[in-house]
């Protein structure tokens, strides 16, 4: 099981000072963050795309791509790759120069962003998001998968031709999540591929998110790619930790009761006795997601949120080494004892190279015992 920080890159005042850091300032911070998850130990990094205030990554290859030169471990990933309003062929482009860069350490998460302006921006219409999410995809898979691409639809120009430069690193291209909080055609699209399917697991309640992850492993094995168990999900997440539960609550609390998302709304104490939020003790935040267990069933990948708004890089830092020092090692434990054998992990370059190679192999000698079966049949007649 893979554990990880996701970030959105909001750029927050910070309600106890009043202070706003600057877009660079926020923009070092976020690689301050992932250059601390590899030091204690976390398997990803994950950043948004945003293209407006108050966020600043719209440019998540950049910044991977840099993180990628500074780390030997980590999986770089998105939270989300908007699949709707960027071109398949530069992502298809993007994120293959970023697997040779990062020697493999790449996944991406397609969403379809919940930002309505941004679509106009980028010459899109937002009451066709799902038609774009799925069109896009579509070709996005083609363009990793096949040498010499031709393709019409409805929503960009054909292609005639068309080969997609670099390649996927090892002809294996990136691993696929689907992130989506509400809506089930994208839990659909990622079973009918066989991909991930994540599940922000923010703002919702767990009877939502339960709903969500049953259907996509239903229709999961409905498409032949193995069991419902097998299927692979990934869960987000908030936390906010001390070592006093009481100084957890009080610390946190004006950066909830202001925060940009859910901030001037429920009470923390509502908030996180409805939702995921878990605001307390390392201990406490084992106890609520090893609970996730409950309606998620066994899943791959659990991502945090850390930096979200407006709290200081020091705290921000703080946290990853709580999570990394007293929560993580706990948690992947106790998963681990109470995961059945036929679980798989959570897919790597590695695994999916593996993979393809055993399937190679597995044509090759059947293709080698059709020839000898051939050749014995014609011995025989003669």
């Amino acid at each position: 099981m893979q554990f990880g920080i996701f970030t959105v890159g909001d750029v927050t005042q910070d309600p106890t000072t009043g202070r706003t850091p600057t877009e660079r300032e926020r923009i070092k911070a976020m690689i301050a963050i992932a250059l601390k998850a590899e030091e204690v130990g976390l398997d990803v990094f994950a950043t948004g795309e945003h293209h407006n205030p108050p966020f600043v990554p719209s440019s998540p290859t950049t910044m991977l791509g840099y993180v990628a030169a500074r780390t030997e471990k980590l999986i770089l990933s998105t939270s989300t790759t908007l699949i709707t309003t960027n071109d398949p062929v530069k992502i298809a482009e993007d994120f293959a120069m970023l697997q040779h860069i990062a020697d493999g350490r790449v996944d991406l998460m397609m969403g379809r962003g919940n930002t309505g302006p941004v679509y106009p921006w980028f010459g899109k219409d937002i009451r066709q998001g799902i038609p774009l999410a799925i069109e896009n995809y579509a070709l996005l898979r083609r363009l990793w998968r096949e040498e010499t691409v031709d393709w019409e639809g409805r929503f960009r120009t054909p292609l005639q031709g068309f080969t997609s430069t670099p390649r996927p690193l090892d002809d294996v291209p990136p691993f696929v999540w689907h992130g989506s909080i509400r809506s089930p055609e994208i839990a659909e699209q990622a079973a009918y591929y066989g991909d991930g399917f994540f599940h922000n697991n923010i703002f919702w309640p767990a009877s939502h998110t339960k709903k969500m992850i049953e259907l996509y492993r239903t229709r999961y094995a409905h498409h032949g790619h193995g069991t419902p168990e097998q299927a692979v999900v990934g869960l987000g997440g908030q936390v906010f930790m001390r070592k006093n539960s009481q100084d957890a609550v009080r610390e946190f609390r004006p950066y909830f009761d202001n925060a940009p998302v859910y901030g001037h709304g429920p009470s923390l104490e509502d908030f996180t006795r409805q939702t995921p939020l878990t605001v307390g003790s390392p201990q406490q935040v084992i106890e609520r997601v090893l609970s996730f267990r409950e309606y998620a069933g066994d899943y791959q990948r659990q991502l945090f949120l850390m930096d979200h708004a407006g709290l200081p890089l020091k705290t921000v830092l703080e946290q990853i080494d709580l999570l990394g020092e007293e929560v993580v090692p706990v948690l992947r434990e106790e998963f681990a004892k109470l995961r059945p054998a036929g679980v798989p992990d959570a897919p790597t370059h590695a695994s999916l190279l593996a993979a393809k190679e055993a399937a190679e192999e597995t044509v090759e000698e059947s293709v080698e015992e059709s020839v000898e079966e051939s050749a014995e049949e014609g011995v025989t007649v003669a």
